[in-house]
């Protein structure tokens, strides 16, 4: 006999009854990670410390901790907005558009200095390349001289040898 709920009347109201399940409905579970305390199917491991990203960490906290926040102009708790709104957003528009097109101008201001000082350092380089350059030059021409003027010495001793460089000298001018 069935109750009024639909139920056999041998099964009542507090009673369980344990029903079999068809294999194709059964839906395969991954695998419990190895005795672990937590219910977490993946655990988090976090990533070795790098002294560099401790770095930018402190640097960031520092950040956050030191600049304040601003909150100026907020709007009221009210529904709609008031006569006055539209003017606080010009207002504060504008304040941002400006303090961008300050930040504009110091990137590119920097960016010429950088560019300046760059090709003034590629100038200098030059320049000290070139007075090298004929520094060697007059090194050479003085060495020259000087072993000119010993062989020349030598050469006085010798007699006809000297007046002989003289004319050879002249004849390849």
């Amino acid at each position: 006999m069935s109750s009024s709920l639909g139920r056999p009347s041998s099964i009542s109201a507090g009673d369980l009854q344990v029903v079999s399940v068809s294999e194709k409905s059964v839906v395969a579970r991954p695998p419990l990670p190895p005795s672990s305390s937590s219910s977490a199917i993946v655990e988090y491991t976090p990533p070795p410390a790098n002294p560099e990203d401790e770095d930018l960490e402190i640097k960031l906290r520092r950040i956050i901790d030191c600049v304040p926040v601003r909150v100026s102009n907020t709007s009221g708790s009210s529904a709609g907005s008031g006569s006055g709104d539209f003017h606080q957003y010009r207002q504060m528009r504008r304040k941002e558009q400006d303090r961008l097109a300050r930040m504009d101008a110091d990137f590119q201001k920097r960016k010429e200095i950088a560019e300046f000082n760059q090709r003034r350092e590629e100038k200098l380089k030059a320049a000290e390349e070139r007075t090298a350059k004929k520094r060697m030059k007059r090194q050479k021409k003085r060495q020259r001289k000087k072993e000119k003027k010993s062989s020349g010495a030598v050469a006085a001793e010798g007699g006809d040898h000297q007046h002989a460089e003289e004319s050879s000298d002249e004849s390849d001018e």
